[in-house]
């Protein structure tokens, strides 16, 4: 079971914010192989949304309303931990984001820059393409959109 957790960053423990950061490293770095700046500056602004199983946070993103990061609100970082994709926590995680974002910003509509090969699972939250695709840190990117 995923015990979710929505805090400001001023609210994050040191702990909390280690093992955010550990997890986006994990999977954004080290798996994708990509070397960039995760630490970008916007944490400060964000809403953080992370999933606790057994006491260790395996699930996480962010969220931002509208004019932090886009003109609209949106959600970035997703993550889940690899040893726990198979349980369906990506959707869990990011169906709590959006949730997130009515609640905190009173919005509905969330613009997202995706990864190309998770287009079918954001589309299956309601979200649709929108421009063509780009390259973002040398990975493959479209923006979508939830109206």
């Amino acid at each position: 079971m995923l015990k979710i957790i929505t805090k400001s960053f001023a609210e994050l423990s040191t702990k909390e914010l280690y093992d955010i950061l550990q997890l986006r490293s994990e999977v954004f770095v080290v798996e994708q192989n990509c070397v960039y700046q995760d630490i970008d500056g916007k944490d400060e602004k964000a809403l953080h949304i992370f999933g606790f199983k057994n006491d260790k946070i395996v699930a996480y993103c962010r969220i931002f309303k509208p004019g932090d990061y886009f003109e609209k609100a949106s959600i970035g970082r997703v993550v889940v931990a690899a040893n726990e994709r198979k349980f369906g926590y990506g959707h869990i995680i990011f169906q709590h984001s959006m949730d997130a974002v009515e609640t905190h910003f009173k919005e509905t509509s969330i613009k997202i820059s995706a990864q190309l090969y998770l287009k079918k699972f954001y589309e299956s939250h309601g979200f649709h393409q929108v421009g063509e695709g780009y390259l973002e840190d040398d990975i493959p990117h479209i923006a979508m959109i939830k109206k």
